[in-house]
């Protein structure tokens, strides 16, 4: 593997965030004058004039109309989701606090690390899941969150345990998390936009006859296809986040505690069961060690290789050996 430095990691971790901030609004704006046009063309009038003059007018207009309602929206929901993301993670996820004195264990370990580093002490989560997972979310030093499955911390030995908390400790100080949840929020909102492509559509007053079939069936067209371009953007945004930081960061885990066989040991056991049954959604499930999902299957391939948020974790593995 090439060798990247922790600080090369953080500056093009910082650089990707930066660049999804500065792209999003643009690509939002371009979305929705694709609409606006799109609609606007497909349920004018007959008259042949219309193709002529009056699409790029009154698609500007309806754009000028629509634009204050959707960029305020996008922008109150990344508010939200960006300063409300470690209840929101939490809840898609199952997980809660840890206690110290109900797992002095896992304290213990996850100090010790910290402090070997001068990394200050993140918070600790719990999932009621006896499977074997782990995740580390949050965008600052306030919400950095290390969440364990009640599974993995049962399951693995104390060696192993703190090879994956170290691996976590790894995403955090690179700063993968805070790129990962820029990311969720913006899938999220693409999300939201395709429903209002649906409502705006539906009820705007440049559609033909809302009884007319035809007009319903260009409507139900129009819709999907602007909810295929921002599922299309969702994919390209999912690409700029590179699986190498998986790899990274089992290479901070194997820096941190000497012990790369320890990591490796840790991810043969979660791969025979890394199924968290709370995680359903697919933005989620990639903040995770191991996908906990179908991903988790076996050595990925082909297409599904290359949409696939992690790396087969044999090839994690047996990196992790030849340390």
């Amino acid at each position: 593997m090439q060798y990247v430095g922790i600080h090369t990691q953080q500056s093009r971790n910082n650089f990707r965030s930066l660049l999804l901030l500065c792209l999003f609004p643009c690509l939002v704006v371009g979305l929705l004058f694709v609409f606006c046009y799109l609609l606007v063309y497909l349920t004018q009038g007959d008259a042949p004039h219309y193709y002529q003059v009056g699409v790029t007018d009154r698609s500007v207009a309806l754009f000028i109309e629509m634009a204050p309602y959707v960029l305020g929206g996008v922008f109150i929901w990344f508010l939200i989701a960006y300063f409300a993301n470690t209840s929101i993670i939490n809840a898609a996820t199952g997980a809660r606090p840890l206690e110290r004195k109900e797992n002095k264990r896992v304290y213990n370990l996850v100090e010790n690390l910290c402090m070997s580093q001068g990394m200050p002490m993140p918070k600790i989560n719990i999932i009621n899941d006896d499977s074997l997972n782990a995740y580390a979310s949050g965008i600052n030093k306030k919400s950095y969150t290390v969440t364990l499955s009640k599974g993995i911390i049962e399951k693995l030995d104390d060696e192993e345990l703190e090879a994956v908390i170290a691996h976590e400790l790894s995403h955090i100080r690179n700063h993968d998390v805070r790129l990962l949840i820029i990311s969720i929020v913006f899938v999220g909102i693409f999300s939201m936009l395709a429903q209002i492509a649906l409502r705006s559509a539906y009820y705007s007053s440049f559609t033909r006859k809302r009884d007319d079939k035809g007009g319903a069936a260009l409507i139900l067209l129009l819709t999907m296809l602007v909810a295929a371009v921002g599922y299309f953007f969702a994919i390209l945004m999912r690409f700029a986040i590179s699986r190498k930081r998986e790899y990274l960061a089992d290479a901070g885990s194997a820096e941190m505690t000497k012990n790369p066989l320890a990591l490796a040991s840790a991810l043969r056991k979660i791969s025979a069961d890394p199924d968290i049954e709370a995680v359903k959604r697919e933005d989620v499930a990639q903040l995770f060690i191991q996908h906990p999902g179908k991903q988790a299957t076996s050595a990925l391939s082909g297409l599904s290789g290359l949409f696939a948020t992690h790396p087969p974790i044999e090839k994690r593995i047996q990196i992790l050996e030849q340390f």
